[in-house]
């Protein structure tokens, strides 16, 4: 069984190789740089962000996670109004976790 195992993770490493083995990756490509396409883009808040993705990419991020957190917030208690004004409170709910 032990043996089985090393031939099927050696099988596996050898198919994983085998599009750079018979040359079909290509050659590499050159560095990519990824950007936002401001041109279209006036004012507002998408201008915003788009530069602050391409000049500040920490503090993008940063953004991205703060409003992510108060999505979830803001879906989690309209989802609870929702749920109340249907007659499911789950609040007194008792939770047993073993």
């Amino acid at each position: 069984m032990h043996r089985m195992w090393k031939f099927a993770t050696l099988l596996a490493g050898l198919l994983t190789l085998m599009p750079q083995l018979a040359l079909a990756a290509g050659e590499k490509a050159a560095e990519l740089i990824v950007v936002a396409d401001t041109r279209v883009l006036d004012s507002g808040i998408m201008l915003y962000f788009a530069d602050l993705y391409n000049t500040n990419l920490l503090l993008f991020a940063v953004w991205a996670v703060a409003l992510t957190a108060g999505y979830g917030v803001f879906l989690g208690l309209l989802m609870d109004v929702i749920m109340a004004r249907t007659g499911l409170d789950l609040k007194s709910r008792k939770i047993i976790e073993h």
